[in-house]
């Protein structure tokens, strides 16, 4: 049967039409609760620097203790049975979240960070995103559908008013629901809300860096191979942060199920193990760490070992229990690896910690297109072509791990590893394909040495 001509784009356009009322809606609401969360952090963060050592060694106990008395009664409130992880809610629960419970993580991570602890400053934001699209959704009684496309660009808008990067944040916020898969029809609800968020954000007097890397000269293919090769040690670097996070996480819930600790107690124990750390390890690494980022980017030289340092408080900060982003520590472990590593490359170090900086984002958050498009909107147009290639190199070099076990694999990055699709990365147990290992046996089989025949 012949469809009406006029149909369709009428269809679209309507489409068109109420994403821009509800993206714009949800966006500008994002905005102002995400600046309300960034200027108490503001305000509250970085202190512990300057405190005695001391003080921050007795902060960082006192910090996880609270931390754990506020997420163990704090959850109590809860009335549904719905998980708050925006991962979870998009995948599995059809758009909706727990309202009652959505201040819980913001506060958490302004203690977290208060105290020193060692993580980031987006998670909150993009929680409060998801939160507020599913109150929207909810207000508004949307089928299941819409409210899921609603609540990714709740979660998107989230991520652009804390990065400072709306395009790149917004498609961030629609990469890291799947591995190997974007919905594209997300992408137009992410972006106006994302770009919404950070204008609201920025109206409001939120702070956005900006930095100035050099990238002159001729862009050659032996330089474009080296910034892959920094891409390949970025990927590296993801893969021990995210092998170290989820041993911490092993780490102290056997110690939980061995010695059937009170809940709160996890992160208490892990302030105590931060606070014993810092007597060898610079508190440069406590808090956000913006600073040694910020050095970097200058092109300061950095230490070798400076990433394991940063990944190994951030892996104990959030393993034991204590709340907080995920992405910042990724910035920083990636200017300071590039950085560091870039002289041996022959490239100046400002540039290798702006090209570490996204492949760390393209690999543990498994965000390649949001990770280019960031170094875009960070660096400038003229970053394109030594951030693209180092984000997907880095990308395929962690294979099928992420920071977020929630995250679902879509796809395999490669034809000789076999996944299924749609389960999450914490639980789908990876392997070689089939055919790989046919060639393999076959192969072994063909060079083992004749038996010797008996006479």
């Amino acid at each position: 049967m012949r469809r009406f001509n006029l149909a369709e784009p009428l269809v679209m356009l309507a489409t068109v039409v109420q994403w821009l009322v509800l993206s714009i809606a949800t966006g500008a609401l994002v905005g102002v609760g995400c600046t309300i969360f960034l200027r108490i952090l503001f305000a509250t963060a970085g202190r512990a620097y300057a405190a005695p050592l001391w003080l921050q060694m007795l902060l960082l106990p006192v910090g996880g203790f609270a931390n754990g008395l506020l997420l163990h009664y704090g959850y109590k409130l809860r009335r549904s049975t719905f998980n708050d992880n925006a991962i979870v809610a998009v995948n599995e629960q059809q758009g909706k979240l727990p309202f009652r419970t959505m201040w819980i993580k913001p506060l958490a991570a302004l203690i977290t960070l208060g105290c020193g602890g060692s993580a980031g400053k987006e998670g909150p934001c993009s929680h409060i995103g998801a939160s507020i699209a599913a109150a929207v959704g909810r207000v508004l009684h949307l089928n299941p559908e819409t409210r899921k496309r609603l609540l990714a660009c709740g979660v998107s808008a989230g991520f652009s008013s804390v990065f400072g990067t709306p395009i790149a944040g917004a498609i961030y916020g629609v990469e890291m629901l799947a591995i190997g898969r974007i919905r594209h029809d997300f992408l137009f609800p992410g972006i106006v809300a994302g770009v919404t968020a950070f204008e609201v954000s920025r109206y409001l007097g939120v702070p956005y860096p900006h930095y100035s890397i050099v990238f002159a000269g001729d862009f050659t293919e032996l330089l474009f191979l080296k910034t892959v090769l920094i891409g390949i040690l970025c990927g590296a670097v993801a893969w021990l942060f995210v092998e170290l996070l989820r041993r911490s996480r092993q780490a102290f819930g056997w110690l939980k199920r061995r010695y059937a600790l009170w809940p709160p107690l996890l992160p208490l124990i892990g302030g105590v193990v931060l606070a014993l750390l810092i007597l060898a390890i610079p508190n440069e690494y406590l808090g956000l760490s913006l600073p040694m980022m910020d050095s970097a980017l200058r092109g300061d030289a950095m230490p070798y070992l400076g990433f394991f340092w940063k990944a190994l408080l951030v892996a104990i900060t959030l393993g034991s229990g204590f709340y907080g982003g995920i992405v910042t520590p990724q910035f920083v472990m990636g200017a300071v690896a590039g950085g560091a590593f870039a002289h041996l490359l022959g490239l100046h170090a400002a540039l290798g910690a702006a090209v570490g900086l996204v492949a760390v984002v393209a690999s543990a958050s498994n965000a390649p297109i949001a990770a280019i498009l960031m170094g875009i909107e960070l660096f400038g147009a003229d970053s394109t072509l030594y951030v693209a290639g180092a984000c997907v190199a880095a990308y395929l070099i962690i294979g099928h791990r992420s920071v977020y076990p929630e995250q679902q694999i879509a796809y395999s990055k490669s034809s000789w590893i076999f996944a299924r699709a749609d389960l999450p990365v914490g639980q789908e147990k990876v392997r070689l394909s089939y055919g790989l290992l046919r060639w393999w046996r076959m192969r072994r089989k063909r060079a083992k040495p004749p038996g010797k025949t008996r006479t």
